[in-house]
């Protein structure tokens, strides 16, 4: 098959998927750069444009979040700032130490949140597999 045609299916592809689907994506591809970076963290260049890449995403999200047509509720808004500080925070001390363990936190994030934004919304959370309770 042709770059051509490949190149046009991707670009239908991501034409039918959903703004979800799309951010889903994003923090994936982010996990998955900064998996590849700690794999090579005596490379400073491919270690540092993980980390820019990352930084980059999370501040689209930080300008969405402050955009006035964001319909996200306040308080959503909120905790969803305060973990990109957070993540700002990290980012620039996995910059400074080039430790690949500083990674780690940000690699989690990322992934959990593309997996939130892959789950069915209003879907309800799967049961625990033990549960305890107190006697009284």
């Amino acid at each position: 098959m042709s770059k051509d045609k490949v190149a046009a299916y991707a670009q239908q592809q991501k034409r039918n998927l959903s703004p979800r689907e799309v951010e889903a994506m994003a923090f994936t591809k982010a996990a998955l750069m900064l998996e590849d970076a700690k794999k090579v963290s005596n490379n400073i260049n491919e270690y540092s444009k993980a980390l820019r890449f990352n930084h980059l995403l999370w501040t689209i999200i930080q300008a969405d979040l402050t955009d006035p047509e964001n319909q996200l509720p306040p308080e959503i808004k909120a905790n969803v700032m305060s973990l990109s500080i957070f993540v700002d925070k990290q980012t620039t001390k996995a910059l400074r130490s080039s430790v690949p363990t500083d990674l780690d936190v940000l690699i989690n994030i990322n992934r959990n949140l593309a997996a939130g934004l892959r789950s069915t919304p209003g879907a309800a959370p799967a049961e625990p597999a033990t549960t305890t309770t107190a006697a009284t």
